[in-house]
């Protein structure tokens, strides 16, 4: 999505396809080897990134979480594009051990710009080295986070009265868990690892329903339009002040019901373009109120399609105004 968005910017972008599923005893090394810290880069990241300079000499080089590029191969860049400027972006906690591997620390220093979501990883990255550090909110792609019509058989295989989509974690596991148990349907969709169906076995409930598998493109619009409320609850193990759904669920059309934060204010305002919760208590009550009125509930998600449209919290905004902190002025704007 950042990369079409910066295509759209008007730039001139060459993807590094990197994507990788190990197996088997791959699998089991990748993971060995994360725990000591270090991010084994099995499909030649390294090398095909090398290639690509070597043949574009690009102005600039983005890395989106680059936790196998080698400190070699920033210095390698510079000496191969001797102008290019050199961008790091990351949607995760990456002052987290979790989120950290040994050749990310080693090339901190080497980037241009370190770009992050996390308001906090700020003074963080600069503590440890970085020479700069942008934070900037989360975003959505036009494309494919935007209102999309829905069957009534798409309505049902798709949604439900409370739907959350996203990955397992215990604290937002046991707030759903709490609300099925007062009588409120939830839907989980999320295919990420076994944390789902593992839990899902455990708390087996008539009022939940785990589905075992991820939604993407079109199906996760259409999923949030089938959701009569959805829930966005942050990840605790990244200390999550926002997230991608935080703006991607209004950008759909979708109701919005997630975690009180500061930063969840700064972008909707609570009960008139999205409401929020603080505790499981809160989630009950507001999901049993906003079932009840869907007038209400409709309104608040429209006006909550109209902020992200006003304050353009698109990734076209977005990456603009990173380039211009990099220093590089964006074409055909």
């Amino acid at each position: 999505m950042r990369l079409e968005a910066l295509r759209r910017l008007g730039h001139t972008v060459i993807g590094v396809d990197t994507s990788w599923q190990p197996r088997g005893f791959s699998g089991l090394l990748i993971r060995a080897l994360r725990k000591v810290g270090y991010a084994w880069d099995g499909v030649g990241a390294n090398e095909a990134l090398l290639r690509a300079v070597a043949e574009h000499k690009p102005d600039v080089v983005w890395i989106d979480k680059g936790l196998t590029i080698l400190p070699h191969t920033l210095r390698r860049i510079r000496q191969l594009a001797g102008g290019a400027r050199l961008l790091h972006y990351s949607p995760d906690d990456m002052a987290g051990k979790h989120n950290q591997s040994r050749q990310y620390l080693a090339g901190l220093g080497l980037y241009d710009l370190h770009v992050t979501t996390k308001s906090f990883n700020v003074p963080e990255l600069l503590a440890v080295g970085a020479a700069k550090v942008l934070f900037v909110d989360n975003a959505y792609c036009p494309s494919t986070h935007r209102p999309v019509s829905v069957s009534d058989e798409e309505r049902v295989t798709l949604g439900g009265p409370v739907g959350f989509i996203g990955a397992f974690e215990k604290e937002r596991a046991e707030a759903m868990l709490f609300l099925a148990r007062n009588g409120v349907p939830v839907r989980i969709w999320g295919g990420w690892g076994k944390g789902w169906q593992a839990w899902a076995e455990r708390h087996n409930h008539p009022n939940l329903r785990v589905e075992g598998s991820a939604l993407w493109g079109d199906d996760y619009a259409k999923a949030i339009c089938s959701f009569d409320i959805n829930l966005c609850f942050l990840r605790k193990l990244n200390r999550d002040l926002q997230t991608t759904r935080s703006v991607e669920i209004p950008a759909c059309g979708g109701f919005m019901l997630a975690e009180w934060t500061d930063e969840h204010l700064k972008l909707f305002k609570e009960g008139v373009e999205a409401e929020f919760f603080g505790s499981r208590e809160e989630l009950l009550e507001k999901c049993q109120y906003y079932l009840a009125h869907p007038e209400e509930r409709r309104r608040i998600a429209a006006v909550g399609r109209e902020r992200c449209l006003r304050s353009d919290y698109s990734y076209d905004r977005q990456l603009a105004a990173v380039l211009d902190a990099l220093g590089s002025p964006v074409k055909g704007r």
